[in-house]
């Protein structure tokens, strides 16, 4: 099968969306099929990138380390048909998205969708939230993914979000899987010393985009009260982002600089040393639609704390796996308990990880989004589904704002 896969982020930007379909295009392509990843520009790419077309672009206007297309639809289009795709698989709702469904839309092949975001998280990139509203979300979503052969949602609460929206096509949850690395119980201390921090010390690992809704502040201010019970614990926090400064001068009012550390962007390809280098993930984000990072730090031995949700409570069933919390003002207590179990625990056994370890790796997850495009071309060819024009599809939903607008002001 030739799939083209549609996404206004890939690498060298980092995010949980340019993991997720990495992992997808590898295990493809594992697989034996051929996939073309459509995206767009970013000084910072490889000059030459097999199986990667860049798509001319500018940085978000309100998100400026991300870009938006400009233009690019012929250029897709002529690749498109030279390629003879099967299928595409569309990963945004904007400028490559519509790209995609444009291309599908002329080819006559099915799209399916990948809602990875739940942007009413979001809104506050966007003039702090006053000029996108959570209506035009639902707007936007619905007839964006009405007009596929299929939706994959990346976890339960998602496809409900969606569900709500009133999406009449197929939505079908699969978790993004991550790949099984080698455990090297020598990492720990290789990577301690390049860090200057002591084997004894317990380490809580943040590992993420270092933005607002990620909740990294939350942490900072659990380490008071987790020090006075574990006085030897050390927050490492990795990555980069826009909150990088508000985050390091909080841990100054704090007083925190000699138990919290900062790591700044690593390479992609470091990221399971951290991993095996932490004694606990710890993550206070409730925007997390996948949570890439919970599988990444399972398949490394490394326990989750987390709040708690529908898809961690399916996978978190033993305490060795981690601890889960129900409301914000627990995480400090959480992680002081979880600290406590384990210095006083026996260790994991290979057996109970091994039970997990297939349900989430990428071999899986690529099995499954093949199953899901055999179902959606069979979809497509009975009922013919996202035979509309983008451009269509895209006055409809600027005539449907308007029209409700109009609407309220009369009332």
């Amino acid at each position: 099968m030739k799939i083209a896969l549609f996404t206004d982020t890939y690498f060298p930007q980092v995010s949980g969306v340019a993991t997720s379909i990495k992992i997808l295009k590898e295990e493809l392509e594992s697989q034996g099929h051929s996939v073309v990843i459509f995206t767009t520009t970013d000084p910072d790419a490889p000059e030459h990138e097999e199986g990667i077309v860049r798509i001319a672009s500018i940085p978000f206007l309100f998100f400026t380390d991300r870009r938006m297309a400009i233009g690019g639809m012929y250029k897709a289009m002529h690749i498109a048909k030279e390629e003879k795709f099967d299928l595409v698989h569309t990963h945004t709702e904007f400028g490559m998205g519509l790209i995609g469904k444009y291309v599908a839309y002329r080819l006559k092949i099915p799209s399916v969708h990948t809602y990875h975001t739940m942007y009413e998280k979001y809104l506050h990139y966007i003039a702090n939230g006053h000029l996108v509203k959570p209506t035009h979300v639902k707007w936007l979503s619905h007839y964006f993914c009405n007009h596929t052969s299929g939706v994959i949602a990346p976890g339960d609460q998602m496809a409900e979000i969606l569900k709500s929206y009133h999406i009449d096509t197929p939505i079908q949850t699969i978790p993004t899987g991550v790949p099984i690395p080698e455990y090297n119980r020598e990492l720990r201390s290789q990577m301690r010393k390049q860090l200057d921090v002591s084997d004894d010390e317990i380490i809580l690992l943040s590992l993420s985009r270092v933005a607002k809704e990620k909740s990294i502040d939350v942490l900072i201010d659990a380490m008071p009260e987790v020090l006075k019970k574990h006085g030897y614990s050390r927050l490492v926090i990795v990555g980069d982002g826009p909150e990088r400064q508000a985050l390091e001068q909080q841990v100054k009012r704090l007083n925190l600089e000699d138990c919290v550390t900062f790591t700044g962007e690593i390479n992609h390809s470091d990221v399971f040393k951290y991993y095996q280098m932490a004694d606990v993930y710890i993550n206070a984000s409730q925007t997390e639609t996948q949570g890439l990072t919970y599988l990444e730090a399972l398949v490394n031995q490394l326990p989750v704390v987390a709040k708690k949700n529908d898809y961690l409570s399916s996978i978190i069933t033993d305490k060795s796996m981690g601890q889960l919390y129900n409301d914000i003002a627990d995480l400090p207590k959480t992680i002081c308990e979880y600290i406590s179990y384990l210095n006083n625990s026996a260790p994991t056994t290979q057996e109970k990880r091994d039970e997990l370890l297939y349900d989430i790796s990428a071999k899986h997850f690529g099995e499954m989004v093949y199953d899901f495009y055999t179902q959606a071309i069979a979809s497509y060819a009975t009922k013919q589904t996202n035979t509309e024009n983008p451009k269509s599809l895209l006055n409809r939903i600027y005539f449907k704002q308007w029209f409700s607008r109009k609407n309220k002001d009369e009332e």
